[in-house]
């Protein structure tokens, strides 16, 4: 967006008369006419209204100078970014034909008598896929894979695992067809053999096969308590679900693995036994934006002229395709598509270009320049006088109104044939406002300070912000010895803005760059690279830690209080975005200390002493712990994660 002029004149004419009749009464008070008709009153308002213009011209120049120094040399407000979700499509009941989404649905949030609804738009296709169980087969880790169809047929007890049940072994499940991004339900009999297992924490994971690699599946639902009793399981298929060929049989391959248990929790002793499957596909989940599609809006008629301005009606616009046509008068309705550009520095006289400032949605043409020689040279072509000048479609929104929470996008804009509804089952994250003047101002020296180029770590930094406004914290590490990337490249670690609760919680899943992200910040900085430099843009590492701890309260508090400030100090500060002693995310690659952990405790109100701290290394994704201990060393790549603080409190 173009850096806007403030408003200059910060005085006003009637308050300059008023001060100098002030001035008359203190020094002149044998002057007391005041009005209007007295000829020194009538200097006084001529003086006033020069004095009027120089204040204008004068005090506020170098403010309005740097503002339009900034727009010389190119800076530009960062416009909105949009926050993106997945949304599922559930039906109403299972279906014999796949069933489409098409892209540009729009789904919403609730409208209420004081907020207007928040409208997302899915960004792909959506074909939701029916499948029916095919095919079942066991493999042990000891063994070879079997194949259990037939006897399920025959109504025989098939026992999910080995024997004896080992680490490895594998329940496959085929479906008829592969179901990506799909939302299948499988209706188990199963029989209580699983002797020794809990049934609220089996040590089960169930997989899909994408093509290279089987990748976990989500589970919304298991009312089998990992196959002691009869019920339903809802899974979440990846998106690169595809056939798989197991024991000479193809189809939509599933398989329920048999993994090491976490301290504490119980494992089989004797294998789960299943009688019958059923399958079935009760939706699909598609990614969504925040945005709304406008199509077909007319900006006005072109004038015949160079340079001539047009603004859309509901900036801001969100990226994505935004073609301009130009109909003649007597064209009809199909007009000349118009190329979208950045400037019109390469433009030519027969070049149909414009340039879109996304913020203010101001559609601009080339204009014409006068040489020196005294010719006039056109940069980009002018539409002809007459000719109606309007936009197939583009798509407005973002911000950070669109950082909606779990579960409020339930509303479909548009009836879709045997779809019943639709939710969100994460937040939605990544909307940003616009940037303000202020910060521009700032912003203004650095662009000076990497004139756009990427040299040292510090400028692909700035220069990764320009283009990912929602990345929270972003830092460059130069590879050194690094294996994974070889001499004289960088690693830049992107930190995506994520939400915290009330307790200073952060869910992983927020803490994960989109790839849209990633990609879109390592093609603006190969662009900007110097030659030979090798570029990774990637997440960074992120360390779980859990600390338990037991304080002694002091007489006569709360103790259930001190407990929750307690904990969210913790979550406060071992936090990625907004902990660390600076308070402002924990710093790369600094080691957790016990330490730490007292002086954040004894801080607490209403906290007397104390007593035990200790640390605990876990895995954000599956929470197993480490042994206790009190130092916990990262890699200069590496932040923290708080996951699960436990804390004990004691009365005095």
């Amino acid at each position: 967006m173009t850096l806007p002029s403030p408003y200059l004149d910060d005085r006003r004419f009637q308050g300059l008369v008023d001060e100098a009749k002030r001035l008359v009464q203190q020094r002149c008070p044998e002057w007391s006419d005041h009005n209007v008709s007295d000829p020194g009153v009538t200097l006084i308002e001529a003086f006033a209204t020069m004095v009027d213009q120089l204040v204008y011209r004068v005090n506020r120049v170098p403010e309005k100078s740097y503002l339009t120094f900034l727009d010389l040399i190119g800076v530009r407000l960062h416009q909105p970014t949009a926050a993106r979700t997945d949304v599922t499509f559930r039906l109403s009941a299972p279906q014999p034909e796949p069933v489409r989404v098409r892209a540009g649905t729009e789904v919403a949030t609730v409208r209420t008598e004081t907020e207007e609804a928040v409208v997302f738009t899915t960004v792909g296709e959506l074909s939701i896929v029916p499948c029916e169980f095919a095919h079942l087969a066991t493999w042990p880790t000891s063994g070879d894979a079997l194949d259990r169809t037939e006897e399920l047929a025959l109504g025989r007890s098939v026992p999910c695992f080995g024997a004896t049940p080992a680490l490895g072994d594998a329940l496959y499940v085929g479906l008829s067809a592969a179901v990506p991004s799909g939302v299948v339900v499988l209706r188990l009999d199963c029989s209580v053999e699983g002797v020794g297992v809990d049934p609220l924490r089996p040590p089960l994971v169930w997989e899909a096969w994408d093509g290279s690699a089987w990748k976990a599946c989500e589970i919304e639902k298991d009312d089998t308590g990992g196959f002691n009793r009869s019920g339903e399981l809802i899974l979440h298929l990846p998106q690169g679900h595809t056939p798989a060929v197991v024991v000479r049989r193809t189809g939509g391959w599933l398989r329920c693995r048999l993994v090491e248990a976490a301290p504490g929790q119980p494992t089989y002793m004797a294998p789960p036994v299943v009688r019958r499957i059923t399958a079935f596909t009760i939706g699909a989940t598609v990614g969504a934006v925040h945005a709304e599609t406008v199509t077909d809006e007319v900006l006005g008629p072109a004038e015949g002229v160079p340079g001539q301005i047009f603004t859309v009606s509901r900036p801001p616009v969100v990226p994505g395709d935004f073609v301009v046509e130009v109909a003649d008068s007597e064209g009809g309705p199909q007009g000349t598509e118009w190329t979208r550009v950045d400037d019109f520095a390469h433009s030519g006289p027969e070049d149909r270009h414009i340039t879109l400032d996304p913020n203010s949605g101001r559609v601009e043409f080339g204009p014409a320049v006068r040489e020196r020689d005294g010719s006039i040279r056109h940069y980009g072509k002018v539409p002809p006088k007459g000719a109606t000048v309007r936009v197939r479609s583009y798509r407005t929104g973002g911000g950070l109104r669109g950082n909606v929470a779990t579960s409020t996008l339930r509303v479909l804009r548009s009836a879709i044939p045997y779809v019943a509804r639709v939710e969100n089952r994460r937040p939605a994250l990544g909307g940003v406002d616009g940037e303000t003047v202020e910060n521009a101002r700032v912003r203004g020296p650095m662009t000076l300070r990497t004139l756009r180029r990427a040299v040292v770590p510090h400028d692909y930094e700035l220069l990764a912000r320009e283009v990912a406004p929602d990345a929270s914290r972003v830092q460059c590490i130069p590879a050194g010895g690094d294996s994974d990337v070889e001499a004289g490249g960088v690693r830049l670690l992107v930190v995506p803005a994520g939400r915290s609760d009330e307790q200073g919680r952060i869910q992983f899943d927020e803490l994960i760059p989109p790839q849209q992200t990633l990609a879109l910040i390592a093609g603006h900085l190969d662009e900007r690279r110097p030659i030979g430099a090798r570029l990774v843009v990637e997440r960074p590492f992120y360390q779980g830690v859990t600390v338990v701890a037991t304080v002694q309260a002091r007489r006569g508090v709360v103790l259930e209080q001190v407990r929750e400030e307690a904990l969210t100090a913790l979550y406060s500060y071992f936090n990625p975005l907004s902990g660390g002693p600076g308070r402002d995310g924990w710093p790369f690659g600094r080691p957790i200390q016990s330490g730490e952990a007292f002086a954040v405790l004894q801080q607490v109100p209403g906290v007397d002493l104390v007593e035990d701290v200790r640390l605990f290394p876990a895995d954000p994704v599956n929470g197993q712990r480490g042994e206790p201990t009190t130092k916990i060393a990262l890699d200069r790549h590496a932040l923290v994660f708080s996951y699960e603080h436990q804390l004990r409190v004691r009365e005095a």
